[in-house]
């Protein structure tokens, strides 16, 4: 089945059987965000991937799956915090039904809350949903472009210092003497990516809070405290892969295993990307990797070399990249972090991305 047809089945059979028998429930109809509600958490299937926590000594622990389907909530509705979700859960009896709570008092405390979302972050639960999505709905089909970008993420917390690497020893210049030899330049990160796996690749960036910079589209300056994140998508608006790193990285470090991780998860032929990932190993591993490289060239205080005809056209299409980061922070949480820690605002983040990729889901039958 084709993923428009797959789509249109499900949104068929969510406006003919689902969303009905919930207005009987309810005994009113539901509002346009809880029916955008209750379609992504039919997609997403979040509960599948929470389960139940070891049993513990003490009280009982509170059912992670009905909290799991909360946090998602809470991206869907764009609260601020916490504290806004239980007051919403507290004010609307339908909204406690989707989550999975009847009563007012099953809702559990804040504290409750902070607890599940440690846990769920500890076992990357963002991750786990987001994947299985992208192979249910994505992997079957072939995809024409991935668009690849980063976005500042601001943070909650104190920046890490900085811990400088110690500078190399000056290399000699002029011709050597009888018998010396020169010792090679060190590896970079990149050319040593090109030979690692997406996981080790991944292992050794820094996910750190920290202090980040860039230009943003006016050609200004900006600076921000947090970290970025960096996201593959495609044609259709759907992200393939996100990683979190921190602020100061730059993209084309993201770029060789974003690559292997998106080919690991779907089937594509061309990689789009900006001046800030013109680099000779970026060409080489996507070439190796069976794709179409069309990075913008990066002048490096020269003057720029404008892509092909041909070229241009297709690059046109990296624009969906930016629309998602935009949406992301206007619609889904990404642009109110108040959490801290990489683990936990990776997970903040991801349930945002799984959201949204519901959402974009259903848009394409729209």
């Amino acid at each position: 089945m084709k993923l428009r047809e797959a789509v249109t089945w499900l949104a068929g059979t969510l406006q003919r059987n689902l969303i009905p028998r919930l207005e009987e429930c309810g005994e009113r109809p539901l509002t346009e965000q809880e029916r955008q509600l209750v379609s992504i958490l039919e997609l997403v299937h979040i509960e599948r991937f929470a389960g139940r926590p070891a049993q513990r000594f003490g009280r009982k622990p509170r059912e992670r799956r009905s909290l799991a389907r909360a946090f998602v909530a809470k991206a869907v509705y764009n609260h601020p915090h916490t504290r806004a979700t239980i007051e919403a859960l507290r004010g609307s009896p339908v909204l406690r039904r989707l989550c999975g709570m009847v009563r007012r008092g099953d809702i559990p405390s804040e504290a409750t809350f902070s607890r599940a979302f440690g846990e769920f972050a500890q076992i990357g639960l963002g991750e786990k949903v987001h994947e299985a999505l992208v192979a249910q709905w994505v992997a079957p089909e072939l995809v024409g472009h991935i668009s690849r970008d980063a976005t500042a993420i601001r943070g909650r917390e104190k920046p890490t210092a900085r811990v400088r690497p110690p500078k190399p020893a000056p290399r000699k210049k002029g011709p050597l003497r009888q018998g010396e030899v020169r010792a090679p330049k060190p590896e970079t990160r990149l050319e040593r990516q090109c030979r690692q796996s997406a996981a080790a690749a991944l292992a050794e960036l820094p996910v750190h809070c920290d202090v980040g910079a860039k230009k943003n589209s006016k050609g200004y300056k900006q600076a921000w405290v947090g970290y970025k994140l960096h996201v593959d998508v495609n044609d259709c608006g759907l992200p393939i892969s996100a990683v979190l790193t921190a602020a100061s990285l730059h993209e084309s470090q993201v770029a060789v295993p974003l690559m292997k991780m998106t080919s690991e998860r779907v089937d594509y032929l061309y990689d789009l990307m900006d001046s800030a990932y013109d680099a000779k190993p970026i060409y080489e591993v996507s070439r190796s990797l069976g794709h179409v490289p069309i990075i913008a060239k990066n002048g490096r205080r020269k003057e720029v070399i404008p892509l092909a005809p041909h070229e241009a056209v297709r690059y046109q299409e990296r624009t969906v990249a930016e629309r998602f980061n935009s949406r992301l922070k206007e619609g889904f949480g990404a642009g109110n972090v108040m959490v801290r820690g990489a683990a936990k605002v990776r997970l903040h983040l991801m349930l945002g991305v799984v959201a949204l990729f519901a959402d974009q889901l259903l848009k394409l039958i729209s």
